[in-house]
């Protein structure tokens, strides 16, 4: 299978290293285009094919991914729509708020649509460990579903959902990143007042998040439960969290979420 990107900044590139890191997909089979000649340089250097032409990347490959942003997705599509093989290629778009419609009137041609997905994983695709969501378009083939969800499998987990639960998506994993750091960097700062360097209170609140989803995994425990199991009657567990309580600590989470989800 080859694989062409074009888009190489944040996301774009996120996915692409995660693609260089994995075993799914051979290096010479992986190309990325993009108009800085900084960011081209930097993944040729990884062992990839680098280009500043759209349409040089979109021929010949199986799966297209355009990860640009949203407001040049447009401009994008049809700059490669005529070297697009709609009865061979897959289309994949990654950009927040584009709609199937929209999609489908800027490639529509002949009457004819090119198999395409909606998709949204997050940065740590780089990783390896991106939550991703995937929406098979109208047009998209059972047998293009299965090639398109494993190849973002081999880079973290992915859900086939419906188009109108991607925004929700985004804010829960896409944002939720994001939200995710922001509770290590105030449990790291707790850790300094605690009287840890701020290094090793990093450290010990990142094995600790950690060690947390390692555990739910394993155990299939809702986390209530688990949280259970650490909650002794009078102990310091249950008086730190009945604390955040009273902070807001759960409705912020659920209204933070909210919010992103607009």
């Amino acid at each position: 299978m080859k694989i062409s990107i074009i888009g190489a900044g944040a996301m774009g590139g996120a996915i692409a290293e995660g693609l260089i890191k994995g075993d799914y997909i051979n290096n010479e089979d992986i190309c990325i285009s993009d108009p800085s000649r900084q960011q081209r340089e930097r993944f040729a250097n990884m062992g990839i094919t680098a280009t500043p032409s759209n349409q040089l990347a979109a021929q010949g490959a199986d799966v297209v991914c355009v990860v640009v942003k949203p407001w040049l997705v447009e401009q994008v599509l049809k700059g490669i729509k005529d070297v697009l093989d709609y009865e061979q290629q897959i289309l994949v778009v990654v950009a927040a708020g584009v709609k199937s419609d929209d999609i489908r009137q800027w490639l529509s041609k002949d009457d004819k649509m090119i198999s395409s997905f909606l998709c949204i994983p997050n940065i740590a695709i780089a990783q390896l460990q991106s939550m991703t969501f995937l929406v098979p378009l109208a047009e998209a083939q059972p047998r293009h579903t299965e090639q398109v969800k494993a190849l973002f499998d081999s880079m973290g987990q992915t859900i086939i959902t419906e188009e109108n639960h991607l925004g929700a998506g985004t804010t829960l994993a896409s944002c939720g990143i994001a939200y995710a750091m922001r509770y290590i960097r105030a449990a790291s700062e707790g850790g300094v007042e605690l009287g840890f360097k701020a290094d090793d209170a990093k450290k010990i609140v990142m094995q600790t998040v950690r060690g947390a989803v390692e555990l739910l995994e394993a155990t299939g425990l809702h986390p209530e439960a688990a949280i259970d199991l650490v909650t002794t009657p009078g102990g310091v567990t249950i008086k730190g969290l009945n604390e955040m309580e009273h902070a807001g600590f759960t409705s912020a989470v659920i209204r933070g979420l909210k919010a992103g989800a607009k």
